[in-house]
Parts: C-alpha cells; structure tokens; sequence
C-alpha cells in the first residue's frame, strides 16, 4: 500500500533500557486520530484525516489514491477545493481567440451559470447537478438554441477542468444529461412586401441600413460600422473591412466576424439609394478604439450615425428604432403604453440577410459564391443554412422545359414543328 497511516494519539519512545514503546501523545482523546499521509504526482506530501475507529478506512483511502494514480485518474484534493467560479474564471480568461468570444462566454456563465453552480466545488460535481441546473436554466432561459450555447460553453469549462486533473470525467458528457436540442434551425425569410414596410416605418436617416441589409447581406455591426472608403459606386461593390462592436460595455472597431474581410456586390440600386442617403444625410468621422477598449484609436468616415452625430448604439437602435417600426409594420405587437416590446430574436436586423439569402438562392446563385458574399467561414454551414431555400431540382426541371416551350412559342416555328420534324 502506498503512503503511511499515523495514529497522533500516540507516539513512539525508547525506554530507559532503549527498547520502543508506544505511549499517549499530548493529543491522545481529542481531534482526528489516523492522518493518511502520500507523496502526490507533483512530489508534494498530500495527507487526509480520520477519526477514531476508522484506521481501515483510512487504508482504504490509501489503497484508492494509489489506483487513481496509477490509471492516471488523479484528483488533487487541495486544488479540486477550487470553486466552479473560480475555475471557469481563469479558464475564460485565458481563453484563445478573439476577445468577443471570451467576453460572450464570460457573460454566459455569469448570467446563466454562476447563480447556480458557481460556488460549489469542481471535484464535487456530479450529473445530477447539471441535470437539475438544466431544469432551472429551462425556465430562466426560454430559448432551447439559446441553452444550447450556454450548456456547450459549461461543459468546456469541465473539459478544461479534466485537461487540468481537477475531475475524472466530465458531468456533462453522462449518459443521464440531456443537452439542449439543436434547433432545426429552418430559416423563413420575409417578403419583399415586409421589408419594404419596415423600411418605410423607420427614420428616415436609417431607411438605407435596410437596403444593404437586403441588398448586400450585411451583418448589423457592418452596416452601422459601413464607411465612405468601402464603397466603390463605379465599380459596384462594398469592401467590409471592419464592423462596430461592443466589448466590454464600449464600442470599438473591429474586423468582420472571424476575420473575414470580403467584397460584396453593390447593386446598382442599392448603389443609387446610398448616394440619396449621403446627400440627405452626410457622412460623420467618429473615432474609435481598434479591436479592444484599449487598442489604438482608428478614425472612419460612416454612412450611418444617431441624430447627435456618434456611432449608433446598437442596443438603443433597437429598442427604440427597428422594434417600433416593426410593430408599425405588423411583424411583432405594439407595445403598451410603459412597457417594452416584446422579444423579436427571428426578426431583428439579421433577418434581411436571410432575405438576401433567399433571393440570391431564387436567382440560381450558387452556395459558394453566396457563403463568400455573407461572410461565412464554411460554404458546408451555408448549405445547411440555406438548403430549403434553394429551388429543387424538378422545380429546376420545370422552369427549363417551360422556358423552352415559351422561347419556342414565340418563334414561328413552335414546337409543334419541333414533333413535327
């Protein structure tokens, strides 16, 4: 057995002839008796404590802590004292990648996790713990998409917590937890008829963001962060090169989502609105720090401001702008009189680039070309996106043959003549 079990109510002594006795220790009677005692993975002597009459118990201990280490399944009992909090603290903030990920995985386990697993200890984790914060986290959180992306940036914050050997397994990935289920996801994009109202019932300072939306497929931050250098009327496209985002409760510029700068087609009536918009509405210089709320100040000319001449708020925008004209659109009700509108997560700003989607996809534009015109990392993901959207083949089938038939219909020699020959 490996490490060592010592009774300190006793202690070992010579006697006068230098033969050892046992005898009382001065805490013979009180406190734990048996300490376990082992030399852990790091070199460090670990130790645990038991009361009397549990010396087997203690062996036991013993015996386990050995297995562990020699199947590699190790847990350090001083570090798995460590809070899930302050685990999943240090993990975000020494996650890799852009700062935005960090500060939305950040707030999701504040908002969502914290409340109610933060305090409890990693190695005492369990799955019926997750399966109960799941049932509370149903109804604090309606959205099952929306839980999803909660539960999957837990249950990272365990993974790194097995990388680090703070617990054997871990909780979420048991057989008894449920995850959220992946919402199907099934886009249904708007009408024309339903953009144009929107459009209508906005600012006028703001009607065109609904034009570059529909027309270009631009994300929100792209839109409000669109500049006079990115727009090339004569040759007909948009060169994103940076959005508006907010980090950390201020407003920065930043590159497109992933990094993806890219060229979009400008339509030459999109092209003829913005030129009517920057003759009505000229265009403001706001400067701004560049990626992080401490990066170096960049200065653009935008297209789109507020009223008092700075960038847009995003979250003032849509209280008070895109939800009004919604309702005066008739996509979400009203709302009474002191209280806010209701939530419209299926019709905010993203849904014109659903539309534009749907009308690139309706012209026979292929898969490619739109996932580089939106900006997506993988074509695969607008495919499963966009699948329905697209005309399927006997559909395809059906306007090939009625088009020849019509074309055919015009010339005189029909296709009547065509049997005919």
């Amino acid at each position: 057995m490996a490490g060592h079990i010592q009774d300190r109510w006793y202690k070992t002594e010579k006697d006068a002839n230098g033969k050892e006795r046992r005898v009382r220790s001065s805490r013979y009677g009180t406190g734990m008796r048996y300490r376990a005692r082992y030399i852990g993975p790091d070199g460090t002597e670990k130790s645990k404590s038991f009361p009397d009459r549990q010396k087997r118990l203690a062996e036991d201990w013993l015996t386990h802590t050995a297995a562990d280490m020699s199947r590699g399944q190790y847990i350090d009992p001083r570090a798995a004292r460590i809070t899930f909090q302050q685990f999943a603290a240090k993990w975000v903030a020494s996650h890799s990648g852009q700062i935005t990920s960090r500060e939305a995985a950040e707030r999701r386990l504040r908002l969502h996790a914290y409340p109610y697993i933060g305090t409890r200890p990693v190695a005492s984790f369990q799955p019926g713990h997750i399966r109960t914060w799941l049932g509370e986290l149903t109804v604090s959180v309606p959205s099952e998409s929306h839980r999803r992306i909660i539960y999957g940036t837990v249950s990272a914050a365990f993974t790194a917590a097995v990388d680090d050997g703070l617990l054997a397994r871990n909780p979420c990935k048991a057989r008894s937890v449920k995850a959220p289920s992946p919402t199907p996801g099934r886009v249904t994009p708007w009408t024309a008829e339903r953009v144009f109202a929107v459009r209508a019932a906005l600012p006028k300072r703001f009607q065109a963001t609904v034009d570059i939306g529909a027309g270009c497929g631009l994300r929100q931050g792209e839109i409000f962060a669109l500049s006079v250098d990115e727009v090339d009327y004569e040759g007909g496209w948009l060169a994103i090169r940076h959005q508006l985002k907010r980090i950390r409760g201020k407003f920065v510029f930043a590159p497109p989502k992933r990094g993806k700068v890219r060229d979009v087609p400008l339509p030459e009536t999109v092209a003829a609105v913005l030129r009517a918009h920057v003759e009505a509405f000229p265009p403001v210089d706001v400067t701004l720090p560049w990626t992080t709320p401490d990066g170096g100040p960049v200065t653009k000319a935008l297209l789109f401001v507020g009223p008092k001449g700075a960038h847009v708020r995003v979250s003032h925008f849509d209280d008070h702008v895109w939800k009004p004209a919604l309702a005066a659109a008739g996509v979400i009700p009203r709302a009474e009189k002191g209280q806010r509108y209701q939530s419209a997560r299926e019709d905010g700003m993203h849904a014109l680039r659903h539309f534009y989607a749907s009308v690139l996809l309706d012209a026979g534009e292929n898969i490619r070309a739109l996932s580089s015109y939106l900006g997506h990392s993988d074509p695969g993901f607008t495919l499963r996106t966009y699948t329905h959207l697209m005309p399927s083949s006997e559909g395809r089938t059906r306007k090939a043959v009625d088009g020849l038939y019509r074309g055919s219909a015009e010339r005189s020699d029909g296709p009547e003549t065509a049997q005919a020959a």
